[in-house]
């Protein structure tokens, strides 16, 4: 299961005991933002898209929406989400427990400028019911990030 792959990740970080795991779903962002008990911009959602030489995941607050103007001037094609089956094939996370921790070679991560107004934010640990809570600079660390982009609407 790619949560145990998460959880070994933050456990050679020392970090296993702030992987939280829920008795419900923390699948959407508004599961997510119930679990966790904050709102729901303060989740970090993980949207993938493909492109013609792999996948790229875009880390945003859970209010933000991709823009197709902005995601096309910065990645030079359309946003093309994944699908389920994509998704676990090419990032190694089903739909509902995408994160940006433990993913397979190649899959670039992207924080979106829409995280930067927090101090903390609440991804989900590879599996519909799990989270943990970083600072912003623990994200950045810890997700792999080639930087930041700003391919987000609907947050300002």
């Amino acid at each position: 299961m790619s949560i145990e792959r998460v959880k070994a990740y933050f456990a050679s970080q020392g970090m296993a005991q702030r992987v939280l795991e829920f008795e419900t779903s923390s699948a959407t962002v508004e599961l997510a933002a119930q679990a966790v008990g904050y709102e729901p911009s303060r989740i970090a959602k993980s949207l993938t898209f493909k492109l013609d030489d792999g996948a790229v995941m875009i880390v945003a607050a859970g209010d933000a929406r991709v823009d197709n103007k902005k995601y096309k001037a910065c990645f030079a094609q359309k946003a093309k989400m994944l699908t389920p089956e994509e998704a676990v094939a090419l990032v190694g996370h089903a739909v509902g427990g995408v994160c940006p921790f433990a993913v397979k070679e190649g899959v670039r991560v992207f924080l979106d400028e829409s995280l930067r107004r927090f101090e903390t934010v609440y991804p989900a640990c590879g599996s519909a019911n799990s989270a943990i809570e970083l600072s912003i600079a623990e994200l950045e660390t810890h997700s792999g990030s080639i930087g930041w982009v700003d391919v987000c609407k609907d947050w300002e």
